[in-house]
């Protein structure tokens, strides 16, 4: 473990973290204590913390061992949960999000972590690191829980943008498997479009029209397209990648994670219920914290912004360090995978792939 004092080159060999400390629901505190957990845990760590000064600077002081791989970043303003992404983009500059943005954009950091409101989050990400060449609309991936080795899958948009064509759609597939691929260590994802049902025929037309070209694109984009799968599969393992219309992905993920309070909630009631129901919840409790460990949250806290010119982490707004440790994982994952140029190469290779068979599904000639 680091005792604060740089050894030579060490500074150069680390992975610097540009932290946003004030945008979540339980505040600094939650944000340092995670800052901290993983700067334990992980000795290649450096962070850049954001916010303001006169709060930050005692809670650091209480970890004199890290103290030396942190640097805070005065911004006195707040953006909230109420503020309108549209007002943050005019008039975001002075508040720890936009700070926190600014330090990747600037290159003093290679990723971006906050709890903050995701639509502030990513209208500021979009206006400071600007999009990859050729990505039309960004998109938010997610891990969903599945029956796949790894326990999970990738699935986006969940809400970046309500709207995705054909085209679109392509693209987050691409970004879908790069992320697999980096962050899962998923040599070549298997990939499915959501739709309402498996048939060919079924569906929207730029859902069929994404069809032909992810059929088209797989192997320049490096991954499997098994074709349509329906709501059932997003937790199953017969795919790694789910890509849907931010619309679609919002409320696919809104409803998930209701249904699993939902259930934690009955076990809770019916375990309670009485003394023989408290006697079998002792006699379960192993499995019982299995089961909560596999579905926690916190777990696979921080979904990823991609098709940026940097990568940015959104961790959820009422994480705890448990949570803001895992997204800061996650980061760090990514940033050492040299994540975000891979997709840009592989972007490219997509969109040209993706536009001959276009042009060969008109009749065109090139």
């Amino acid at each position: 473990m680091s005792n604060g004092i740089e050894r030579p080159g060490e500074a150069q060999q680390r992975t610097v973290i540009s932290l946003d400390a004030m945008g979540g629901d339980r505040g600094p505190a939650a944000v340092v204590a995670g800052l901290v957990d993983s700067a334990r845990s992980d000795d290649a760590l450096s962070f850049v913390l954001h916010g303001d000064e006169t709060v930050l600077a005692p809670l650091i002081a209480r970890h004199p061992e890290i103290a030396g791989r942190v640097s805070i970043r005065h911004a006195p303003r707040v953006v909230t949960m109420e503020d309108k992404p549209s007002q943050v983009m005019r008039h975001g500059q002075g508040t720890s999000m936009w700070s926190t943005i600014e330090s990747v954009k600037e290159g003093e950091a290679r990723v971006a972590v906050s709890c903050g409101n995701t639509g502030a989050l990513m209208a500021v990400s979009m206006i400071r690191l600007r999009k990859l060449p050729g990505v039309n609309r960004p998109a938010i991936a997610c891990l969903w829980p599945s029956r796949n080795p790894g326990g999970f899958n990738v699935m986006l948009d969940v809400g970046a943008d309500i709207k995705a064509e054909a085209e679109d759609l392509l693209q987050y597939a691409t970004m879908g498997a790069a992320y697999a691929r980096n962050g899962m260590n998923l040599r070549r994802p298997r990939v499915g479009l959501l739709n309402v049902g498996t048939e060919e025929h079924k569906g929207r037309a730029e859902l069929k029209q994404a069809h032909d070209l992810m059929l088209a694109a797989q192997d320049a984009a490096g991954f499997d397209f098994v074709g349509f799968v329906e709501g059932g599969d997003i937790p199953s393992d017969r795919v790694d990648v789910i890509v849907t219309d931010g619309f679609t992905g919002n409320i696919a993920l809104k409803t998930g994670e209701g249904t699993a309070k939902l259930i934690s909630d009955f076990l809770k009631e019916a375990f309670g219920a009485g003394i023989l129901s408290r006697f079998a919840a002792l006699l379960a409790l192993n499995s019982l914290k299995r089961l909560q460990r596999r579905i926690d949250p916190r777990r696979v806290n921080g979904g990823v912004f991609l098709g940026l010119n940097g990568t940015v982490v959104k961790s959820h707004g009422s994480a705890d360090s448990t949570g803001v440790a895992a997204a800061i994982r996650l980061a760090a994952q990514l940033a050492r995978s040299g994540f975000n140029d891979r997709l840009a190469a592989r972007l490219a290779s997509a969109g040209r792939a993706g536009q001959d068979a276009a042009v060969e599904g008109s009749g065109q000639k090139q």
